[in-house]
């Protein structure tokens, strides 16, 4: 029976091709390596470039103590009554600085500015790496108007597959079910081609890294 149709065609050209390999003809490519090229720049400079070219904002801390100080500077400034937070270490941490914080479950839908922690920070994409497996769950990335994440340095990693390489070695047999890459603040551009932010998502992100180097 003589095959007519284009998808009979089609079909016919993968048995085909499939029935006669040909010998590679790119054999001295190393399709191990990576596709990118390496970065410009240290990768803490390269993370803070790019999370600024993606609308989000990065604040440098010498130490917690300068942490702190800067993480009550823009609860002023923004006129915010408190953060939210969930995470026990935070907690802590804004008790001892005595910067005031909301955990109640009542209160969450009114939250304006929330806190979490990451996993990683990812330089080639400006990017932050969050999961289940935090103390702060999964609504605290997506709720708030703001997002304010507190990392260190030494949470940067060059590139995704370097991430996910520390996410399993972290977790073992105890996988998060959930990861999210966050870059930058949410947005949308799906109404007439104008961008939106905050649509899916908080309006701002706010990075602070502080400096864990020595």
């Amino acid at each position: 029976m003589e095959e007519t149709t284009t998808k009979e065609q089609i079909l016919k050209r993968v048995r085909d091709a499939l029935i006669s390999k040909r010998e590679n003809p790119f054999k001295n490519i190393d399709f191990n390596s990576s596709v990118f090229q390496r970065l410009s720049d240290e990768k803490e400079v390269v993370f803070a470039s790019k999370l600024i070219e993606m609308s989000g904002t990065f604040v440098y801390c010498e130490n917690e103590k300068a942490l702190a100080d800067k993480l009550a500077v823009l609860r002023e400034q923004k006129k915010w009554t408190n953060y939210f937070v969930v995470d026990e270490k935070i907690k802590l941490f804004l008790q001892s600085a005595e910067i005031p914080y909301e955990s109640s479950p009542e209160k969450f839908t009114g939250l304006k500015a929330g806190i979490t922690r990451c996993e990683y920070l990812i330089a080639r994409f400006g990017s932050v790496l969050v999961s289940s497996g935090l103390d702060s769950g999964r609504r605290l990335f997506v709720f708030p108007e703001s997002h304010i994440v507190i990392a260190y340095a030494s949470q940067v990693v060059e590139e995704l597959d370097d991430a996910l390489k520390g996410m399993i070695k972290k977790y073992k047999e105890d996988f998060p079910s959930q990861m999210t890459v966050i870059t930058g603040p949410s947005r949308t551009a799906d109404i007439e081609k104008t961008l939106v932010m905050g649509a899916h998502g908080p309006r701002e992100l706010y990075v602070f890294m502080v400096d864990d180097s020595e």
